[in-house]
């Protein structure tokens, strides 16, 4: 009786591991804070107005996310029905369950933004691209990176920057922790209470000069 013969398949080679890609550094390490000044804020703004054929729309959106502590998302994908032009609010929508809340708008903001309005006149949303859809998170990422380039900031620029801003400026001036809570739309006040624990005024007057 013949044996049948078996034919044992080739192995392929093993293909070499694929290198794990690099961490991410802790933000720490490559900034030495995580807010900017309100100097800076505006700085970041007027580069930002210089800057491509959307200026006006990107400096907007810088000043509307510092002087109301919006996160991206918030901000992007903001709607011409959160806008009450004739009374001067906001109604601000809060993402991760934040609690949502009315915000005055002040004389700049209402001329910058109307004149958005009439620009885009059939989109629902309040920042726009060219081609009529909301400008990305992405794209405002870019925008924030470029403009702190050229405005020539001592520190890294990121979006979530703007919203720290806001909560540090709001503690400079006094504003107690339960009114900054609420403005930033916190359901949890210890999120506030990192922008009063670095309130600098707190230590005014410990030393005589």
């Amino acid at each position: 009786m013949a044996r049948k013969t078996t034919r044992t398949k080739a192995r392929k080679p093993a293909e070499p591991a694929r290198p794990a890609p690099p961490r991410r550094k802790p933000n720490r390490e490559s900034r030495a804070r995580e807010f900017l000044t309100p100097k800076e804020v505006e700085a970041l703004a007027v580069a930002a107005a210089k800057l491509g054929r959307h200026g006006h729309r990107d400096a907007t959106m810088i000043r509307l996310a510092y002087r109301h502590g919006l996160r991206v998302s918030e901000l992007v994908g903001l709607r011409r029905e959160q806008l009450d032009l004739d009374a001067g609010a906001l109604h601000v929508r809060r993402a991760k369950r934040g609690v949502p809340s009315t915000h005055p708008l002040g004389g700049r903001e209402l001329r910058d933004l109307r004149r958005l309005l009439k620009e885009a006149p059939k989109s629902v949303h309040v920042f726009v691209t060219e081609r009529g859809g909301p400008v990305s998170d992405s794209g405002f990422r870019k925008v924030v990176a470029r403009a702190g380039q050229a405005a020539r900031l001592p520190v890294p620029v990121h979006p979530h920057m703007l919203r720290h801003a806001c909560g540090y400026k709001l503690a400079n001036d006094g504003r107690d922790t339960r009114s900054i809570q609420h403005y930033l739309g916190h359901r949890n006040i210890q999120h506030t209470v990192r922008y009063t624990e670095l309130d600098g005024g707190r230590f005014r007057g410990f030393f005589d000069d």
